[in-house]
């Protein structure tokens, strides 16, 4: 059962590197193309976290960031080992670990993260993302469903 998470960890990073190189030979830095009046896709390079957090670090952060991926790599691959039964539990895992491999990815191979998904709302931006950005969010939001399930079956079996 682990060899199904980790390969679902292995599309999100085959999908999310697919993207980034199309975009990144599609595209100039900074190039915009509206695809809808809300959103946008862009070549932008992110040498931080999310929303851009300590991308003035000095380029410390690389090293940093990087780290601290493969430390929780490490420790998701622990957590779906122990709970690989666990299907939503491990689903979000599996899609973090994805998520978080394929921006170290671009943190090594770089030095920033490629990011390409802009919405944005008349003068109002969202900051860019990409794949592996949307992956360990939907992969955060399937645990924190998980815990509210875990705790409502605890609730009701009393």
């Amino acid at each position: 059962m682990l060899n199904r998470w980790l390969g679902l960890a292995a599309l999100v990073i085959l999908l999310d590197q697919m993207s980034k190189f199309y975009i990144s030979s599609h595209f100039s830095y900074g190039e915009n193309l509206p695809v809808l009046s809300v959103f946008s896709l862009v070549l932008w390079h992110n040498t931080g976290a999310a929303f851009s957090f300590l991308s003035d670090f000095g380029g410390l952060q690389r090293w940093l960031f990087s780290i601290i991926a493969l430390v929780a790599s490490a420790w998701i691959i622990w957590l779906l080992r122990r709970h690989a039964a666990q299907r939503v539990f491990a689903f979000g895992l599996s899609m973090i670990l994805g998520g978080a491999l394929g921006n170290l990815i671009d943190r090594v191979a770089y030095g920033h993260v490629i990011d390409f998904l802009l919405f944005h709302w008349d003068d109002h931006i969202f900051p860019a993302f990409n794949l592996a950005d949307s992956a360990i969010t939907c992969g955060a939001g399937l645990l924190i469903w998980d815990g509210f399930m875990e705790k409502k079956h605890a609730t009701d079996t009393r």
